[in-house]
């Protein structure tokens, strides 16, 4: 598989007045094309800052990033806008959408931001919220969604771009235990389909679904280790019937 992400010697130091606080601390990882990861650690390790930095929402002040062999350190904010817009898709913990738009325009939002024409932005959504087990809840609003539905309509709107890599940051952090599995279930079956997943967690439960698990402490990675990762399909969530997938209760 093809080196997707590099971090050579990342950094990064925020300054607060005369103050500088060291969230990373020269960190090296490589991380390849159809993995599926986990970041953990406890809180101010460093997870949401690298998750930040992978995401092309913030920038290192030392070292240097590579996304597809591109040096992402060096880009500019247009750049970095365009490379967040078409080549990753993200997942956060608070859904993030909005509440008076049903989830096809949710989902929409990106191929619209992206220049699609409109015919193809309507086989797009359909497609990515028929991936997520929502084809027939398009015209719903998220107030008349389950919490494990809308995290599906964000899922399908970080999908419909098709991107190069999926973020996922805490993204069963406001789920209850059983639809937690429900979704990370769905992330099982999109790394089937071949997607690179980075996923941030502090529950050790959800980060049994990662085949690698990467650890951060006090900025720096403290383990880097594979694991066997739970069994997808095994009773929590959703199931596989004919070739698809159906929700047992999301």
């Amino acid at each position: 598989m093809s080196v997707i992400i590099e971090f050579e010697q990342i950094s990064k130091t925020y300054e607060i007045g005369q103050i500088k606080v060291p969230a990373l601390r020269e960190i090296d990882l490589t991380i390849s094309e159809g993995e599926f990861i986990a970041i953990m650690g406890p809180s101010g390790s460093g997870k949401s800052t690298m998750m930040n930095i992978i995401g092309c929402l913030d920038t290192p002040t030392g070292g240097i990033y590579r996304l597809t062999s591109e040096r992402v350190d060096q880009m500019t904010d247009n750049e970095l806008a365009d490379i967040r817009n078409r080549r990753i898709g993200f997942v956060f913990q608070t859904f993030n959408l909005l509440p008076r738009a049903d989830a096809f325009h949710n989902v929409e939002l990106p191929l619209i931001y992206a220049g699609i024409p409109r015919s193809r932005r309507r086989e797009r959504v359909a497609e990515a919220l028929d991936e997520v087990g929502l084809a027939d809840r398009m015209h719903h609003k998220p107030n008349e969604l389950s919490g494990g539905q809308r995290q599906r309509v964000a899922v399908a709107r970080a999908l419909v771009n098709r991107p190069s890599l999926l973020l996922a940051d805490e993204p069963t952090g406001n789920l209850d235990s059983s639809t937690s599995h429900e979704i990370m279930e769905l992330f099982g079956h999109l790394h089937s389909q071949g997607n690179t997943i980075v996923l941030v967690t502090h529950e050790e439960d959800i980060s049994l679904y990662a085949h690698r698990v990467v650890r951060l402490l006090d900025g720096r990675v403290s383990a880097d280790k594979p694991q066997v990762p739970r069994a997808y399909g095994d009773g929590q969530g959703e199931r596989r019937h004919n070739g698809e997938l159906n929700s047992v209760s999301a």
